[in-house]
């Protein structure tokens, strides 16, 4: 745990072993035989959102005390997703040996992808765009709002600038039925939407050649439609005071790190 030799980012087992005077395999058997990897790093941000314990009260409510009859939404856009095209075909499964494809790619563009998750079934509302802007946002918002009419929506998103220009905050007054909740800066884990993503990436966009932008706009569309035939909702357990408490004891540990 101490820092590692001038000029090193890590221990290396080679360095333990002439530090401590073993071989490098000793040492390699006794980190494995103690469960330990030093090797291993872990990002992490802690929000200094002043309103952190307001938003994160009232975002976990919704998870876990939603208004009766009404929709909760957690929405959220996934920027940027490349249409990436291999430039030789991949070679397929074999027995004992992994799928393999190049390394290198032709690039045919970008589309962003506008998704709402219903919070209760693990529906999903999409929208494939060529842009993120603010008024790509609330025309998505707008179908969202028509698919589901009359009903009171709450729905939970971060603090992008486009989700409150002007624009927005005039459709929402014309709109009392929907009302936004802000999850806190540097809070994205707080979204369910943000999981989705996380599927979404692995199941759908990880291994897949597309030609063009239309090819992938149609892979993302035939995803969702499969997604939806057969929705998983995501069980939201940790109650807010524990998020908190976990938030206080991480505020403390930065602000008492010797760096």
């Amino acid at each position: 745990m101490s820092p590692p030799p001038a000029g090193r980012s890590r221990w290396t087992t080679r360095l333990l072993a002439r530090e401590v005077s073993l071989t490098s395999g000793c040492v390699s058997d006794i980190l494995r035989r103690n469960g330990l990897k030093p090797h291993l790093v872990r990002t992490y941000k802690v929000s200094r959102d002043p309103e952190f314990v307001a938003k994160v009260q009232d975002v976990v409510g919704l998870y876990l005390n939603p208004p009766e009859h009404a929709v909760v939404l957690s929405v959220d856009e996934k920027t940027s997703i490349q249409a990436l095209q291999r430039t030789q075909l991949p070679l397929p499964l074999r027995s004992g040996r992994a799928a393999r494809h190049t390394h290198d790619y032709k690039r045919h563009g970008v589309l962003d992808l506008y998704a709402a998750l219903e919070v209760e079934t693990g529906k999903v509302t999409h929208r494939v765009t060529d842009s993120h802007t603010a008024l790509d946002f609330l025309a998505f918002m707008k179908t969202v709002a028509r698919r589901y009419p009359r009903r009171e929506l709450h729905v939970i998103l971060d603090n992008s600038s486009t989700h409150s220009t002007p624009d927005i905050k005039t459709w929402l007054a014309e709109n009392p039925l929907v009302q936004f909740h802000y999850t806190p800066t540097s809070a994205s884990w707080l979204n369910q939407v943000e999981g989705f993503f996380g599927v979404l990436g692995k199941q759908s966009l990880g291994r897949t050649d597309f030609n063009s932008k239309h090819a992938l706009r149609d892979h993302l569309d035939a995803y969702m439609r499969a997604w939806n035939a057969s929705p998983t909702p995501f069980a939201w357990t940790k109650p807010a005071d524990a998020i908190i408490k976990s938030h206080r004891r991480m505020l403390k540990r930065i602000s008492t790190a010797v760096h």
